[in-house]
């Protein structure tokens, strides 16, 4: 403080007081007065005194400020004016009159001064309390004095605000505040506060900030709104830019969808304002963050599926192909389409079934490729053409073949104009700018796509009146042999740096295309012309392109034209130019300064035309073909030679890989397909189990039931003498009882042949048990089998005993009938019926009939059970035999595969090991894997020796 006051300077005595004399009185009167009223009066005059006495209010007045914030908050008054007057002290708002010089100062006077108060974090926790109190005066000057803070010391408020209890939510709730005033502060507040902090600007927008955000923007008229629709805008910029977490937020609460109202133009588009432009500008941004390409792909795709979906994308193409709109509202809407279609199939689609208004209608893309190639548009606007046809490309093959087939003669119209027929017209303009911008276009449709680029090699092109149509191809290299005769310098260089990038990316990767342009017996001594001179700065990139160019020919080259293949190129680069040289040259690409600019994003931006070289997707190109062009150039014949035939091996070996992958896939179906045969067999056997269970709970209820009988008739028996009693089961039971027992021998027949057929069964499935992995899986079907067939031979047995049982009866009864008839003599039957019928009640005699007839209903019952058993039993052994067939065919095959295999192995391995003499560093292959595993396997199998020539 003394500091300060040395600055000012002392003042000579007068008659009137100085202001840091009277400043000094009423800090005196603030500290030591003790009614409130005297304390407001010295606050009042220092928020007077304030804007004027800045510094001395500052330096003597500010520690007794914070004391009175402190001890009288009962009083709104007071704290309102001691708020307004720290404010005046803090903010640098109100010094626009001073000087240049002074406006510095006063700058270094307000972070100096913030530094003083924020040096205790009390100080800010102190406002952010105040701030709940609803009083206007304490409010408003609250929210403008930390809105101050911010402005001047951003990151160490932030970081207080951050672990102040509730300081976020506090702030959020003046966005709640009725008063238009303090809500339209509280957003320039929240505007500085979630400047750069991630952290902060996640609780701000789980505060449901981006809902209250959303409902100002609707209430103050969407895109016709004032400076408060601005505000809102700028805020949620800062939530969304660069913070994946508040993307996914704003995607999942489905506000994508409450964006779509933004863009509703009518048809009268005249007369825009300055703040609409503004907005509208702003809209497109916040729609740009959600899909920008420094996204994650998965975050991006699912926000073009959602813009996609609610009818945003079909809004903006309406903005697009409207009348009236302003030219940076156009190019803007033209840069957001071309991100949120760009690498989605279905947005560019939709995109490219988008028709402008006219008469008749033209494809979107049309229409815009006609203001890329006109000179007259601003230049703006086509950068963002071409990126929007670059975005309509990208991953998109369908697309590069609709734009590439505008050129084949088959399909050309000639009563239309084409997109094709528009670039060719673009690539050879007098124009510079229209011809890089159609080169690159143009690349882009051959962009990782070897069959367009082999498609394109069919255009021709018509010259002059009787001379014969020259190809593309040659036509893009007569212009280059001939850009010597352009007057213009950076015009020239511009054209050729975009043919070149044009004929890299053609003949990149496509052996077809490089024969073709090889062909051409004055493109090599062109090419090596070029890199061997020794040119101006402009040139060498140029020169860079033109080696890498040439690289290319060496690298791709198939060796079908003699006096071109890759041994002679080399020699001519060593003897022409010089492989150091050669590699220099090349090395011109990426040293410019202008790459590493078209590096960083895919959008176009360069701040003039001649700025504009580079295309992103090139430059990925060049990194990618830089290296191994270097290499391959300084490879010798002999290292060339062997490393084709290595190639050529590793090829074979891929292709038996490759079989061994689909016959490893075949196996995983069969094993696929047996095993849901396991589970429908063990599903069957459950039934089975289940039907078993049945049946033996029907044969102990006929054991009970008989048991019974048995009862009934020994007791009849005793008590009649055996003579009606056997008279009385002779007529009612002795024929149903033979029945009975001959069912009951069938019965037992078909069980022993059930038993007999399982046996076999399970013999013929124990010997193909180890045969291969599928027939180990069906081990457990043949446990199922087994424990079936011990249920079975337990029922069987269960019989057997019944019908022991019931032959003793049979045997009983024949006795006691026997008995009876010895008894009655020479008596009528019909007479010893009638006496016996009289004996046994008429009841007990229908009880029995009851009995016998329940029994052999029940016998019936399971005669159809075992029929149903004994077909199952056929099915699963028909099953069982087209599984033994398969598994041994698939043995069979496997072992012939597997001896192929290991011969292959042993070449591999002898290759492997000659590339390791030589030098090469080799890396396994992380597919023999699963060879090494089939080798390991059949190790024993494979100890004979003999071995089979592999069939490639």
């Amino acid at each position: 403080m003394n500091f300060f006051r040395g600055v000012i300077g002392g003042q000579a005595a007068g008659a009137q007081p100085s202001g840091a004399e009277t400043i000094q009185k009423l800090c005196d009167r603030v500290a030591s007065s003790t009614l409130l009223e005297d304390r407001r009066d010295a606050v009042r005059a220092l928020k007077s005194l304030s804007k004027k006495y800045r510094l001395e209010v500052g330096t003597q007045a500010m520690h007794h400020l914070i004391h009175i914030l402190q001890t009288d908050s009962s009083d709104s008054e007071i704290i309102g004016y001691a708020l307004d007057t720290l404010f005046n002290v803090i903010s640098n708002d109100d010094e626009e009159e001073q000087e240049e010089n002074s406006q510095k100062q006063a700058d270094d006077l307000g972070a100096q001064f913030t530094d003083i108060f924020i040096k205790e974090p009390e100080n800010v926790t102190l406002i952010l309390t105040l701030l709940e109190e609803f009083d206007f005066h304490v409010r408003w000057p609250g929210v403008k004095l930390l809105t101050a803070l911010l402005k001047s010391q951003c990151t160490q408020v932030q970081a207080i605000v951050l672990v102040s209890p509730m300081g976020v939510s506090r702030l959020m709730d003046l966005l709640a505040d009725s008063r238009e005033v303090i809500r339209n502060d509280g957003l320039l507040l929240l505007q500085q506060l979630t400047k750069g902090n991630a952290a902060i600007q996640k609780i701000v927008a789980f505060e449901n900030a981006f809902e209250r955000l959303l409902d100002i923007i609707t209430e103050e008229g969407t895109s016709d709104g004032g400076i408060v629709v601005e505000d809102c805008l700028l805020l949620l910029l800062n939530l969304l830019k660069n913070n994946s977490s508040n993307q996914n937020f704003f995607k999942e609460g489905s506000y994508i969808q409450r964006m779509k109202s933004w863009f509703e133009v009518g048809d009268d588009n005249s007369g825009w304002s300055a703040q609409k432009v503004t907005n509208l500008h702003l809209m497109l941004q916040l729609v740009r963050v959600m899909v920008s390409p420094v996204n994650s792909p998965g975050a991006t795709s699912s926000c073009q599926k959602s813009m996609y979906q609610c009818g945003l994308l079909q809004q903006l193409c309406t903005i697009l192909m409207a009348t009236g709109v302003p030219a940076d509202i156009l190019t803007e809407t033209i840069n957001t389409v071309s991100e949120v279609i760009r690498g989605s199939q279905v947005n560019q689609d939709y995109f490219a079934s988008v028709n402008a208004p006219s008469n008749p209608p033209r494809p979107a893309i049309v229409v815009l490729l006609m203001s890329m190639v006109n000179e007259r548009q601003p230049f703006v606007l086509r950068c963002a053409v071409l990126y929007c046809f670059q975005c309509f490309l990208y991953k998109n093959q369908k697309g590069q073949a609709e734009i590439v087939a505008t050129l084949l003669p088959s399909t050309i119209d000639a009563n239309s104009i084409s997109a094709g027929q528009l670039l060719c017209g673009g690539l050879f303009s007098p124009d510079s700018l229209s011809n890089w911008c159609a080169a690159v276009a143009l690349a882009h449709a051959l962009q990782d796509n070897p069959t367009q680029k082999e498609q394109l090699l069919r255009v021709q092109l018509a010259t002059s009146l009787g001379n014969p149509p020259v190809s593309l191809l040659q036509q893009c290299t007569n212009i280059l042999s001939q850009g010597d005769k352009i007057e213009r310098r950076g015009s020239k260089v511009q054209t050729r740096v975009g043919l070149l990038m044009l004929l890299c990316t053609w003949i990149s990767n496509c052996p077809i295309a490089v024969t073709h342009f090889l062909h051409n017996q004055d493109n090599v001594p062109f090419l090596t012309a070029q890199i061997s001179e020794n040119l101006g700065e402009d040139e060498r990139l140029v020169q860079g392109l033109c080696a890498l160019l040439l690289g290319i020919c060496i690298y791709y080259n198939d060796n079908s034209l003699e006096n071109c293949t890759k041994e002679k190129l080399k020699q001519l680069i060593d003897r022409r130019i010089g492989k150091e040289n050669f590699v220099e040259k090349l090395g011109f690409i990426n040293k410019h300064e202008l790459y590493s600019r078209a590096a960083q994003k895919p959008q176009p931006s360069f701040s003039s035309p001649e700025q504009m070289l580079f295309d992103h997707e090139f430059t990925r190109l060049v990194k990618e073909l830089e290296g191994v062009i270097t290499k391959a150039v300084h490879k010798s014949s002999e290292e060339e030679k062997k490393e084709e035939e290595v190639k050529k091996t590793l090829e074979q070996h891929d292709s038996i890989v490759t079989q061994y992958k689909e016959l490893i896939r075949e196996q995983d179906a069969q094993i696929n397909e047996l095993k849901e045969k396991v589970s429908s067999m063990t599903a069957q056997n459950e039934q089975m189990q289940s039907t078993i269970t049945q049946q033996l709970a029907q044969i102990q209820q006929h054991k009970d039931q008989y048991n019974i009988l048995k009862l009934k008739l020994g007791k009849d028996t005793q008590q009649s003498g055996g003579t009606a009693e056997g008279a009385q089961v002779n007529g009612l039971q002795l024929e149903e009882l033979e029945e009975l027992r001959r069912q009951n021998a069938q019965l037992q027949t078909q069980l022993t042949e059930k038993d007999s057929l399982i046996a076999s069964l399970r013999l013929e499935s124990a010997q193909s048990a180890d045969s291969t992995t599928a027939v180990s899986e069906n081990a457990e079907l043949l446990k199922e089998l087994d424990m079936m067939r011990g249920q079975i031979q337990a029922q069987s047995a269960e019989i057997s005993q019944l019908r022991a049982e019931r032959q003793d009866l049979l045997r009983k009864v024949e006795t006691a009938v026997q008995g009876g008839m010895s008894t009655a003599g020479g008596a009528g039957d019909a007479a010893k019926t009638s006496e016996l019928e009289g004996r046994l009640s008429a009841q007990e005699a229908e009880k029995l009939k009851a009995e016998v007839k329940g029994l052999t209903e029940s016998r019936t019952g399971l005669e159809q059970q075992l029929a149903s058993a004994n077909s199952t039993v056929a099915i699963l052994q028909t099953e069982k035999a087209k599984l033994q067939k398969e598994v041994t065919e698939s043995k069979k095959e496997q072992d012939e595969l597997l001896v192929l295999l290991a011969d292959q192995d042993q070449k591999i391995q002898a290759l492997k090991e000659k590339l390791k003499e030589l030098g090469e560093l080799v890396e396994d292959e992380d597919d023999l894997d699963s060879r090494d595993q089939f080798d390991d396997d059949d190790e024993d199998e494979d100890e004979d020796g003999e071995e089979d020539e592999p069939n490639p």
